[in-house]
């Protein structure tokens, strides 16, 4: 399977429906590139762009849905169209969305774990609750989102949801940048499934990104990574090799304590 990692870059000076426009032209330039195609966490208004998420917030089947399901259908690729500012029920949610070759919605998260400590996102959105995992032809892939790579039990819960590979777009800050590799070759090892890890690049509210977007195989080896500054990675993805690789070194078959979670696939 051939994956792309699109780093779109946050640029406060570019209006948000412009980014939407450029986003959707790069997903649509992945057509014969790539079969899924992932983009970063809150690109449409910057993850650390706290003071903007209340103005910038969509309800889900918004205009950033509406512009990434015709990108999907245009271009006939899964999209992990990364995650945007929700509004509903009176309420904020950092949600991502996933939509099939055909433009219809696959599947959508909202983040459980809100970063902040008690400022910014972990106080202007509320909690999902649900783990999620969507179907892609001969793979299961798990949904999470930035922060919520540093909890290992997420990732055990999509795991035993069906999970073999892990899909992770984020708006990781430039100096945590050891962290966050570190994380994505830890949770596959861990849990001997693939993981994507799209990092946003540019600045967001005066914090530079990480970008150093990552494809990371059930080994533990890196397949790819981006640097600071390109926009697009590409990878190939062996489905057979998550079985493999758990056969081989049948670690998984061995854990004494287990987690439960409820589970939602897809939409």
């Amino acid at each position: 399977m051939r994956a792309s990692l699109i780093q779109i870059a946050v640029d406060p000076d570019e209006p948000v429906h412009t980014r939407r426009a450029r986003a959707a032209r790069l997903v649509q330039a992945e057509s014969g590139h790539a079969d899924l195609v992932v983009l970063p966490e809150l690109w449409p208004v910057g993850a650390f762009a706290a003071d903007s998420f209340a103005a910038e917030a969509e309800p889900l089947r918004g205009p950033t849905y509406e512009a990434m399901s015709a990108a999907a259908r245009d271009a006939e690729v899964w999209l992990h169209a990364g995650s945007f500012v929700e509004a509903a029920g009176g309420s904020l949610y950092n949600t991502s969305l996933v939509f099939s070759p055909d433009g219809e919605l696959a599947a959508s998260y909202r983040k459980i774990h809100r970063f902040g400590f008690d400022e910014g996102e972990a106080v202007l959105m509320a909690a999902g609750e649900d783990l999620v995992t969507f179907d892609l032809p001969h793979l299961t892939a798990g949904v999470a989102t930035c922060y919520d790579l540093r909890f290992p039990e997420l990732f055990r819960g999509l795991v035993d949801a069906g999970a073999q590979a892990f899909v992770v777009p984020a708006g990781w800050p430039a100096r945590r940048l050891a962290h966050w590799t570190l994380l994505a070759r830890a949770r596959a090892v861990e849990n001997q499934a693939y993981v994507l890890a799209c990092g946003t690049a540019g600045t967001h509210a005066g914090v530079e990104q990480a970008g150093h977007s990552t494809v990371v195989d059930p080994w533990g080896e890196v397949l790819a990574e981006a640097g600071p500054g390109e926009e697009t990675l590409r990878a190939v993805l062996d489905p057979k090799k998550v079985a493999t690789t758990r056969e081989q070194f049948p670690a998984l078959k061995d854990r004494v304590l287990g987690v439960s979670a409820p589970r939602r696939t897809g939409a």
